[in-house]
């Protein structure tokens, strides 16, 4: 097909994941002819498999704070153009039951493909038109516009939206496009890495954590000035769980993380005032009140043999403060993309409009969601990104 044959429309949005439909729906309300682009059989692949297949579609809490960025001001102004509780009105015009599971973490309390239909029914209603498995190959500007390959066709548009995504779960199709979209128009990268993602043990704290595979504790976590409180999970190969996925995008390769496996106890007074009310009792026994008896007695394994809790000294009872309060950890590394929920950095932040999303040197370009230096929290945030993201870049696209 020649250039001449091109199927023209004002709007090309490559990625039909939660940004991208998104995008789409908006541009498509404003009259604008738009074609949504995506190489696998079905939309909103990530969508699909979230939340256990219920999609934590948003969060109550959604504020900048919870995001992660070289520039931390540049999601302000997209979420406050688009809120959780626009998205959350939009979930309720399409009769969709939910629930706060915990946290301010909304789940369908149906399945997630609930989601999917209603941002199929959105487009359908604005105009959009969907190619499936029909994957954008490389893009390039024009005079009046941009050329988009797809396969064997050529698409022409007045405005290119980048939706593609990250690295994160490559199962799904993830793959590198958008940077190297952004690269051929000169936009800048940030350095990207794994983010939500469990930690790798080294071969030291797998013999010191042996045995520990599916228990789980409710801790505080910390790297450096961050911290989290949520449930950690022992895997056969390191630790997983809300806890780990959170502190993981702050992670950088030799860090080492503290764990305080008793985060609403204050050990050092508990233990002297049981060496006082009650002298005969066992520490092992009394740790395992408050942890799962395997871990507690993981970690009584690096203190050497106590005696009655009476018969503890202060140095002794120190030892042991530090023994469950300030576990440190330094991981080797992570599972990598194929586990991570997201990838850390993408398009630099400073080549974007953050009212409208555009690349500033090249009129007419969009990056959105998962593909911009821009990484929210566990629990809804980046869902919320992309919402906010892609209804900015589909007033102006």
């Amino acid at each position: 097909m020649t250039q001449a044959d091109a199927h023209d429309f004002d709007v090309a949005v490559i990625g039909a994941g939660a940004a991208g439909m998104m995008c789409a729906i908006e541009a498509g309300k404003r009259g604008r002819r738009v074609l949504l682009l995506e190489k696998a059989r079905k939309c909103g692949q990530k969508i699909l498999i979230s939340g256990g297949g219920r999609c934590n579609f948003t969060n109550l809490f959604a504020g900048p704070e919870k995001f992660i960025s070289e520039n931390p001001h540049f999601c302000k102004s997209a979420l406050r153009q688009y809120t959780q509780t626009d998205f959350i009105t939009l979930v309720e015009k399409h009769g969709i039951a939910y629930h706060e599971k915990k946290l301010g973490q909304l789940f369908c309390d149906d399945s997630s493909t609930r989601i999917v239909d209603m941002l199929e029914t959105e487009c359908k209603q604005a105009g959009v038109t969907i190619w499936r498995e029909c994957g954008a190959e490389n893009a390039k500007k024009q005079e009046n516009g941009f050329l988009v390959s797809v396969g064997p066709q050529t698409v022409r548009a007045q405005s290119l939206v980048v939706a593609t995504g990250g690295l994160s779960i490559p199962k799904l199709g993830a793959n590198d496009i958008a940077y190297r979209i952004a690269k051929g128009f000169g936009s800048p990268l940030t350095n990207r890495r794994a983010g939500l993602v469990p930690f790798t043990f080294s071969s030291d704290d797998k013999k010191r954590f042996a045995d520990l595979t599916g228990v789980s504790a409710d801790v505080e976590i910390r790297l450096r000035k961050t911290s989290f409180r949520e449930n950690l999970l022992f895997t056969h190969r390191g630790l997983s769980g809300p806890a780990i996925l959170q502190i993981s995008s702050f992670w950088q390769p030799g860090d080492s993380v503290m764990i305080d496996f008793l985060p609403d106890v204050d050990l050092e007074r508990l233990l002297k005032e049981k060496r006082r009310s009650q002298p005969k009792i066992q520490v092992s026994s009394l740790m395992k009140e408050f942890l799962p008896a395997r871990l507690a007695s993981k970690l009584m394994n690096e203190v050497s043999e106590l005696p009655e809790i009476g018969n503890c000294s202060d140095k002794q009872i120190d030892e042991l403060v530090k023994i469950f309060k300030l576990v440190n950890i330094v991981p080797i590394g992570t599972e990598g993309y194929a586990k991570a929920e997201v990838t850390v950095g993408g398009v630099s932040t400073a080549a974007l409009n953050s009212k409208t999303m555009e690349a500033k040197e090249v009129a007419g370009l969009f990056f959105i969601g998962e593909a911009v230096d821009v990484t929210g929290f566990l629990g809804g945030y980046n869902f919320q990104w992309a919402w906010s993201s892609g209804y900015v870049a589909g007033q102006y696209a």
